[in-house]
């Protein structure tokens, strides 16, 4: 991959800065959550302390979608019935969604952008729940798909000619959209991406593989492998293709850890209609 100008860079740097912070709350949940000893009385007490992510929690766990035989009237009920991760990631949802603009000039659809998003995260935590052969942790991998294309929220945002200029190359030309940015602008949206991530302070290993999720990354780098795999099967099968219609061939390193070429893995997998049902309520009251 080219690596960015000096000028470029200074470019992209001045538009990740104009993104917003995450919320201090969910870097407080995503802190908690990293630690083992992390008791769930402290992170029911971080979420009531936001009113917004509380709002929208129990509207979750009070749709049809759980279908919970009683109503959810508190945070702490949440953590019980669901547990601390699968509240993470709704923490993390929630602020993903808030970092949306309504509408951009570049004319990038950000509700099949979103549909994409959540649905390879839930993918990738799936596929490492069933695969995963070390102790990579499938809530981790559902954050790397969550935030892998966010990269394309800035370019959308803060450099829309370009962006809508790529777009078209893509969808013209039959390419993938990161080689069309690579044409058009000279960095794709995994460039910036992994800058965001960076100032939003995730962990390391999220910037390394969201900067190198459309790179050879070696087998027994979990995360990436689950990454990449959840990315074509979404993009094949079940929320859209984020404006990216190119489904990647997999690397025979990858069939071979999965068992398989794409289709095989996606028939492995059995009814993931309920990743995506997963996903749209999360979009829908996100």
């Amino acid at each position: 991959m080219t690596e960015p100008s000096a000028e470029l860079n200074r470019k992209l740097f001045e538009a990740v800065e104009k993104m917003p912070a995450f919320p201090k709350s969910v870097q407080r949940v995503l802190e908690l959550t990293r630690d083992i000893n992390c008791s769930p009385k402290e992170l029911v007490m971080v979420i009531e302390k936001d009113p917004v992510m509380t709002m929208k929690l129990l509207r979750i766990l009070n749709s049809a979608y759980y279908s919970f035989p009683k109503q959810i009237t508190s945070v702490n009920q949440s953590v019980v019935y669901l547990g601390l991760n699968t509240i993470k990631n709704m923490a993390l949802s929630f602020a993903a969604v808030g970092s949306l603009p309504k509408d951009n000039a570049a004319g990038f659809d950000f509700q099949r952008y979103l549909m994409h998003s959540l649905t390879t995260a839930s993918l990738a935590r799936t596929l490492c729940q069933r695969y995963s052969q070390d102790d990579t942790n499938p809530a981790d991998c559902y954050v790397a798909g969550l935030l892998h294309d966010f990269g394309k929220v800035v370019f959308a945002q803060f450099l829309a000619p370009e962006f809508k200029e790529a777009l078209a190359c893509c969808r013209d030309h039959g390419i993938s959209l990161h080689q069309a940015e690579q044409k058009i602008i000279g960095a794709d949206h995994t460039v910036v991406g992994s800058m965001l991530v960076e100032k939003w302070q995730f962990s390391n290993q999220l910037i390394y593989n969201i900067r190198n999720h459309h790179s050879d990354i070696p087998e027994e780098n979990t995360m990436h492998s689950c990454l990449f795999v959840a990315d074509q099967i979404s993009k094949r099968l079940v929320a859209g293709n984020s404006d990216n219609p190119v489904v990647e061939e997999m690397p025979p390193v990858l069939a071979e850890r999965f068992g398989g070429v794409l289709q095989d893995i996606i028939d492995s997998l059995g009814d993931i209609s309920e990743l995506e049902n997963e996903a749209r309520v999360f979009a829908q009251i996100a």
